[in-house]
């Protein structure tokens, strides 16, 4: 029997397959695990004649290529450094700990375990002492020292005259400071302060809706009443927001109309306006009557002939009742029992 490669090309089974079948068969083809046998090849050989040849050996007159070994894989960037020899491990719950309780002094928060992220391991804490950045100044040119013992301007030794930045505290003064830190911390536990991350401002609700011809929305508003006043010289409106006449600059008065008019309300003229020149509102000092007539410079109170009389100013006065509902009022009040 011949092998493949001495007979005549062979066609493959694929082509005698049609439709899905080939396409299963090609798919088992491509799913299909290589026979590791075949991946090896020799460096600068011949290929195999077949799966059962052996391969043969290189030639004596060509040297043979020597294999490059594969390096290790670099260790990774996020390696672990070696730990500080004064670094202490302290477990995280510790840790979280000690920050629910600082919250807690400052903001008033109470923060339980069950809120708290995984707490599980340990922590590495170097504990440090407090340092404090001290500056000495020369007490002859004023000039700061550097790291040695001698000013760099006029090379005077440091010595105790020369002042401290900052100055050293007492023990009295340190005294103080704790009690005031203790005192602060205690208020803060009373009063303490919770800052919302929402913005609290109230926003304004616009009530609107869609016109019906279309166009700009219909936007509901408050009802107001619009008021005219009309120059009591020209009969020109005068403009809202001012007090004299844009025709004839003359200032508004108690003369000048109102639209609409509320005389029961502001008889004797509306706030802001001048005294007028046609009608004068005057008091009697005496008998506490009031009055109108045309201003002058001297008036004599209708009712007691006083001459104690001053004119009014413009301003709001709640009207008289009515005396007939007054009368009512007391009728019932009578028929109730009631005094």
């Amino acid at each position: 029997m011949s092998s493949p490669a001495q007979g005549g090309p062979s066609i493959p089974k694929e082509k005698d397959k049609k439709g899905l079948g080939k396409v299963l068969s090609r798919m088992k083809t491509v799913l299909k695990k290589a026979d590791p046998s075949r991946r090896l090849s020799t460096l600068g050989g011949s290929k195999a004649a077949g799966p059962s040849s052996a391969t043969p050996a290189a030639p004596a007159n060509e040297p043979a290529e020597e294999l490059i070994p594969i390096s290790p894989p670099a260790q990774s960037l996020a390696a672990k450094k070696p730990d500080d020899p004064n670094a202490i491990r302290v477990p995280r719950s510790q840790l979280f700990a000690e920050r629910a309780k600082k919250l807690g002094e400052l903001y008033g928060l109470e923060l339980k375990p069950s809120e708290w992220h995984s707490t599980e391991g340990h922590a590495l804490r170097v504990e440090k002492p407090i340092k404090m950045r001290v500056h000495r100044r020369c007490h002859l040119c004023n000039t700061s020292f550097g790291l040695g013992k001698e000013c760099p301007k006029c090379k005077h030794p440091r010595c105790k005259t020369c002042p401290r930045v900052p100055p050293k505290r007492t023990e009295a003064e340190r005294e103080e400071s704790r009690k005031k830190r203790a005192a602060l911390i205690k208020e803060r536990e009373a009063n303490a302060p919770i800052i919302p991350d929402w913005d609290t401002t109230a926003k304004k609700v616009v009530l609107k809706r869609p016109a019906k011809t279309g166009g700009q929305d219909r936007i509901y508003q408050k009802q107001r009443q619009r008021i005219r006043r009309t120059c009591c010289q020209c009969q020109k409106l005068i403009p809202g927001g001012t007090k004299t006449c844009e025709c004839c600059q003359h200032t508004r008065c108690t003369d000048c109309p109102r639209d609409p008019a509320k005389k029961d309300k502001y008889p004797f003229g509306y706030p802001g306006d001048a005294p007028g020149t046609k009608v004068g509102h005057y008091t009697c000092l005496d008998c506490k009557h009031n009055f109108s007539e045309e201003p002058s410079d001297d008036k004599v109170c209708p009712k007691c002939s006083c001459k104690k009389t001053e004119r009014l100013t413009p301003r709001k006065v709640q009207p008289e009742p009515d005396p007939e509902v007054v009368k009512s009022l007391a009728a019932r009040l009578e028929n109730i029992g009631i005094s």
